[in-house]
């Protein structure tokens, strides 16, 4: 089972912020329902040009973001 994620939350958020029922932001943005669906539940695998286009429409995009180290690893 997904998990929520960092992304998942902040579109889910946006959308609720703006009004948008999940088949509002699917129309808007141009992707099918199940899409916007599996990226709020944390579907771990999505394609990153659909994600764009989600999050376009609220000013944003994907981008690099440092990963933090695990305890027992080393910093890099």
């Amino acid at each position: 089972m997904a998990t929520q994620t960092p992304l998942s939350q902040f579109l889910k958020q946006q959308r609720k912020r703006t009004g948008l029922t999940q088949e509002d932001l699917a129309y808007k943005a141009g992707v099918g329902l199940r899409f916007v669906r599996d990226l709020e539940q944390g579907k771990p695998t999505l394609r990153l040009d659909k994600v764009n286009q989600l999050l376009g429409l609220f000013n944003h995009e994907v981008g690099p973001v440092p990963i933090k180290p695990q305890a027992n690893e080393p910093t890099r």
